[in-house]
């Protein structure tokens, strides 16, 4: 997005929220034609294999609901027990897959006394000790059948070697095999699917500007791990169909999505920033971003020529601390952060040329550098069509809900 059209995006999001009577920061807002041609394109990508929502990556129910609505998408990828609960009981989803093994022994006992909640949620699991817990919670006496996927580790071995989010224990065939049988042979349990998620080539960027050398180190590395990946898949494929006749396959994520989807033992694909486009998914080689998700802060001081100070603002995303975890800021065009105070809990100066164009009362608009950790900030989202608020809808925060 060139500078003339953040200016205008700036322009039309300040016309948008200052419409409204109560404009409240932090103001979080959605471009709902952004989200919507982020929708379409990765459908597009997918090339006819479903996707899954992940919705850590939005935290919206109503951007749940809106993607769950659209042909190409379905099923949700959550993260939480809990939340897969409130999410069957709202009727937002019958079909949510917990991509990470809980051990709440509450969430447990309320899923295991719920039928409909049993036959629509998934557990995640890659230990006998995840299945020791469901048991635990267990009523003396009864086996009820809960639903477990697979996390098989979708990392790239280099000799000793491992590049990739450090997840399941499973990861060669036998091992996954052998774990396999045991799920199945044990009372009060399903397999009904498998989940790989290949977090070193869906999460990471590989067409920085001004880093072409290690860019094209990280595409080599993505290729090489999707190679060995799907030798590694179709093998344990192979050897799964004698032990259960699985559900789904799940793989990928919004980096990922074309290579995903060209593995045969895939059958969905988790997909949830590519909505939203946060500042860590740009200058991928695979898609062109469309930055849907924004907050804006007022401006409240203007301390000298060349700087302005607004109000908050600092929503710093979890992962390794770094420049790349702090807020973009993005309208008007022309901001950065300052190296002395960064983006502050109460305060945030800006400099360069664009501080110069604002007034006290201006809105300045950033980018959170993750998805749906934006949605934590707030209990309100305003989603904007053109330079219109169209309907203002909760969080799961402001549903009253922390997961």
């Amino acid at each position: 997005m060139n500078d003339a059209a953040r200016s205008q995006l700036g322009t039309r999001l300040s016309t948008a929220v200052n419409a409204l009577a109560d404009p409240a920061t932090p103001m979080v807002v959605v471009d709902l034609d952004a989200f919507d041609a982020n929708a379409s394109d990765l459908v597009r990508r997918a090339g006819g294999t479903p996707i899954r929502v992940a919705s850590k990556s939005l935290r919206i129910p109503a951007l749940l609901e809106r993607a769950l609505a659209r042909p190409g998408f379905h099923g949700v990828l959550g993260y939480a027990l809990r939340e897969a609960l409130w999410l069957v009981e709202q009727q937002i989803s019958a079909d949510v897959v917990v991509a990470y093994p809980t051990v709440d022994r509450g969430a447990l006992r309320l899923l295991l006394g719920d039928p409909a909640a049993r036959a629509a949620i998934t557990l995640m699991v890659d230990d006998e000790a995840h299945l020791d817990v469901v048991d635990a919670c267990r009523e003396a006496g009864t086996t009820d059948e809960v639903r477990v996927a697979l996390d098989i580790d979708a990392g790239l071995r280099l000799g000793r070697a491992h590049v990739g989010p450090k997840r399941s224990p499973l990861h060669d065939t036998a091992d996954v095999l052998a774990f396999a049988r045991r799920v199945q042979a044990r009372p009060g349990f399903r397999l009904v699917g498998v989940m790989t998620y290949e977090g070193q080539v869906a999460g990471v960027q590989d067409d920085v500007p001004g880093q072409r050398a290690r860019s094209l180190v990280v595409r080599r590395l993505k290729s090489a791990s999707m190679n060995q990946l799907a030798d590694r898949r179709r093998a344990i494929a192979s050897g799964l169909r004698e032990v259960a006749e699985l559900e789904f396959w799940n793989g990928g994520g919004s980096g990922s999505v074309e290579a995903t989807a060209a593995d045969s033992a895939v059958t969905e694909i988790a997909a949830g920033s590519g909505l939203l486009v946060p500042g860590l998914f740009d200058h991928y080689q695979s898609f062109e971003p469309r930055p849907a998700a924004f907050y804006g802060v007022p401006v409240v001081r203007r301390p000298g020529p060349g700087i302005a100070t607004a109000a908050g603002g600092g929503f710093i995303a979890s992962g390794p601390a770094g420049k790349d975890r702090a807020p973009v800021p993005w309208a008007p065009p022309g901001l950065s952060l300052t190296g002395l105070e960064g983006a502050g809990e109460v305060q945030t100066p800006l400099v360069g040329p664009g501080a110069d164009t604002l007034s006290i009362g201006d809105w300045v608009w950033f980018r959170h550098a993750k998805s749906g950790e934006l949605a934590e900030h707030t209990n309100l989202v305003h989603l904007v069509a053109g330079d219109t608020v169209v309907e203002s809808v909760r969080s799961y925060r402001g549903s009253g809900c922390t997961w």
